[in-house]
């Protein structure tokens, strides 16, 4: 579990190709001191776990589904990854919420600056995007944002100096894929309700306060 608050930006040290998978080395200076073998490290969100640690390095594998989920695939010798360590039950919980599991992918379609903020609009698919709730969280290459606007191709986050500077973010162009985890509350709440759905009913049927009070709900 993580709280979408950055740690530091790591670099990509080493690639080893599989045949659909990868192994990461991932050069870092911060966290190196206060991990272990087998600890989980949000890797631009994603969770991965530690199978080799150096000195300032560690590794991690990357398995076929985890490729075909998110953008790792596109990560080169060099590009900068946010790292986070997994969350203490002893801190404060800053972001919100993060499992390190994606929901998907978006795409930067537009990227502008108003006083001392740098707004980013992504573009993502309608199953992502049901998940998107105004001034909700979101986590993009494991960094917790607040919704700032939504409609039904895209939605926007605003991004303070210390975020954009602390992180992958600021320096992504447009066009740049980029990894989103949704709020998982929602989604638990979506799957708990309508799991108790009456049978021969469907999710796209009307919710109304007849049917909340039948089933517990009000």
């Amino acid at each position: 579990m993580f709280t979408g608050i950055v740690e530091e930006i790591g670099s990509i040290r080493g690639i080893v190709q599989g045949s659909k998978s990868i192994k990461l080395t991932i050069h870092c200076k911060k966290i190196i001191d206060d991990i272990k073998l087998g600890d989980s490290i949000a890797v631009n969100g994603i969770c991965l776990t530690a199978t080799h640690i150096g000195k300032d390095e560690f590794t991690a594998d990357v398995m076929p589904e985890t490729m075909r989920k998110t953008g790792l695939g596109s990560l080169k010798i060099g590009s900068g990854v946010n790292l986070e360590r997994a969350l203490k039950l002893s801190d404060r919980l800053g972001g919100h919420i993060v499992s390190g599991h994606i929901d998907g992918t978006g795409v930067i379609v537009g990227k502008s600056a108003e006083d001392n903020a740098m707004w980013l609009t992504v573009e993502a698919d309608a199953h992502i995007l049901r998940y998107i709730v105004m001034k909700g969280s979101v986590a993009l290459d494991g960094t917790s944002l607040t919704v700032a606007h939504i409609d039904e191709k895209c939605f926007k986050v605003s991004l303070i100096p210390l975020t954009a500077g602390e992180t992958t973010l600021g320096s992504k162009e447009i066009g740049s894929r980029i990894n989103i985890e949704c709020d998982m509350i929602g989604k638990y709440v979506e799957k708990l309700f309508f799991s108790n759905l009456p049978e021969g009913n469907s999710k796209s049927e009307r919710i109304s306060l007849d049917f909340l009070m039948e089933n517990g709900f009000a």
